[in-house]
C-alpha cells in the first residue's frame, strides 16, 4: 500500500475544460510551492498542455484499439478504461514513484464510461484502497448553469 495521497478527480463532459483546468490547477499549486502530479487517464487526449507524470497512453492508445479491435472511438474508450482497470498495478506503481505529490487525475468525458459501466468506479476504489484520498471536481459549460433544468441534466 502506498502512503496516503490527496488529490482531485476531474470529470465533466467533453469540451468542458477538464484538461485546461488540470493545467491551471497544477500551475497554481506549484506556484504555492506544492509538489503536483497531473495524471492523464484520457486515452483519447493526445494534445496535453501539461507534462503528465503518468499518461494512460503509455499503456494503451485509443487509436490503436480502434484499428486492432475494429471499434469506434466510444468502444475504444471503454476498452482502454477496462484495460486500465485490469492493470491497476501500472497506475499504482506510477503514483508510488511520486512521493508527497498532490495528484490531479484528468479523466475522459464520455458519459457512458460512468453511466453504463463500472470500470471508473472500480479504478477509483482501487486507488482509495491504496491510500488515495480524492475529491471530485465536476466541470460543465457555463451555458448549463443558467437554467435549473439544464443544470440537473448536466
Amino acid at each position: 500500500m502506498m502512503e496516503t495521497r490527496f488529490g482531485q478527480v476531474v470529470l465533466g463532459p467533453p469540451g468542458s475544460g477538464k484538461t485546461s483546468y488540470c493545467k491551471a490547477m497544477a500551475r497554481l499549486l506549484q506556484g504555492l510551492g506544492r509538489k503536483v502530479a497531473v495524471i492523464n487517464l484520457d486515452p483519447a487526449n493526445d494534445a496535453l498542455p501539461y507534462e503528465a507524470a503518468a499518461d494512460i497512453q503509455e499503456l494503451v492508445c485509443v487509436e490503436e484499439v480502434m484499428g486492432v479491435q475494429g471499434v469506434g472511438p466510444n468502444g475504444a474508450l471503454v476498452f482502454c478504461m477496462e484495460l486500465l482497470q485490469h492493470n491497476m498495478e501500472w497506475l499504482v506503481n506510477k503514483i508510488k514513484n511520486l512521493p508527497k505529490h498532490y495528484l490531479i487525475f484528468d479523466f475522459p468525458g464520455q458519459a457512458e464510461l460512468y453511466s453504463h459501466h463500472t470500470m471508473v468506479r472500480s479504478i477509483l476504489s482501487s486507488l482509495e484502497k491504496e491510500g488515495a484520498r480524492l475529491c471530485t471536481v465536476y466541470l460543465v459549460d457555463s451555458h448549463y448553469a443558467n437554467d435549473p433544468g439544464k443544470t440537473c441534466s448536466s
